[in-house]
């Protein structure tokens, strides 16, 4: 072997002795985890982290905005007010809605007054009526004997008698209508209290609060600007529950099962490692993501996959890149 060659072999050795060393290195800490790292026992994976967000924006309203408390990074409680609008043109709608209904519930009071009289009235004439019909009896049974009534008197109670019974239903017709009119003023009143609890849920419509406990990824308004109906203000992610969003190569896929164990790191806190486990594995295969450059890698089916990972000092945030060592199953085992 020549001289050349020798220098080329020790350089070639030399190389791939750096190699594996480097790899050792790099997958030392995530080993630990689970044991001595082989083909049989784990798989490394590389992804994002990802967490539930909200887009939160006003709903209905449009005004100017005028407090806006919070800032991009700042973590909030669910409750807490992340913006108000100018709300002077609502609370006016409150107010009037408010007037309304106490001109209804006054509107019934006197309906229910006139009611009672209408009864009133009713039982008066009743009592009128059965008089009559006690004049008229008598004058009649005189007047057919041929006492001392005259038929002209018997006449005149006879006329009385068929007035006081008009009278009666007269007046019992209009204690229907004062009924009818008791119904429609109780039937404002209802239609009165529905429109102020309508304009009351629109007042609390300029009130944007926090839906979740969550860091604001995002604020898209800025404070005095005019708000639309449905146009984003800021955007909440609930990082108590984050995952991590990765994908497995086909061969590969058979080797992971539904909560298996997966330890992840991320290059932000080199060291620290993140208990996780696997919570959704895709039914279906898909090309490798755009964002790979290698159009050999662009073309291979993967699997995606959703590993669940416990976050309780909230370090970890959507998009950190992060890496995960996932627990095979053993050999054998369906």
């Amino acid at each position: 072997m020549g001289r050349y060659a020798k220098l080329l072999a020790v350089g070639a050795a030399a190389l791939a002795m750096a190699v594996a060393v480097a790899a050792f290195r790099f997958d030392a800490p995530l080993r630990g985890w689970f044991g001595a790292a082989g083909p049989q026992r784990t798989l490394l994976v590389s992804g994002n982290i990802e967490a539930h967000e909200s887009v939160l924006s006003f709903t209905t309203v449009q005004a100017r905005i005028v407090d806006l408390p919070f800032d991009e990074g700042q973590w909030v409680k669910a409750g807490t007010v992340i913006a108000r609008l100018d709300d002077s043109d609502y609370r006016q709608q409150v107010a009037i809605d408010e007037a309304a209904l106490a001109v209804q519930q006054r509107q019934l009071a006197a309906s229910e007054q006139t009611l009672e009289a209408s009864r009133k009235t009713v039982v008066s004439d009743e009592a009128d009526l059965a008089q009559k019909a006690l004049d008229y009896n008598r004058d009649q049974g005189l007047w057919e004997h041929g006492r001392i009534v005259s038929t002209q008197v018997r006449d005149q109670a006879q006329t009385a008698l068929k007035q006081s019974s008009a009278a009666v239903d007269r007046d019992r017709a209009l204690e229907r209508v004062a009924e009818r009119n008791v119904d429609l003023a109780q039937a404002n009143i209802h239609s009165a209290e529905e429109a102020l609890k309508m304009a009351q849920i629109v007042l609390g419509y300029t009130v944007l609060r926090a839906p979740i406990d969550g860091v604001i990824l995002v604020r898209q308004a800025e404070l005095g600007e005019v708000m639309m109906p449905g146009t984003p203000v800021v955007t909440i992610a609930d990082i108590d529950h984050v995952w991590l969003r990765a994908y497995i190569n086909e061969p590969d896929i058979g080797k992971v099962r539904y909560g298996a164990a997966a330890a992840i790191t991320t290059d932000t806190y080199p060291g620290h490692k993140y208990a996780g486990r696997i919570s959704f594995i895709a039914s279906a295969a898909e090309f490798t993501p755009k964002s790979v450059e290698s159009h050999a890698e662009r073309i291979t089916l993967v699997y995606r996959i959703r590993i669940d990972v416990d976050n309780p000092t909230h370090e970890l945030v959507p998009g950190m890149p992060a890496d995960a060592l996932i627990e095979l199953k053993p050999a054998g085992t369906s």
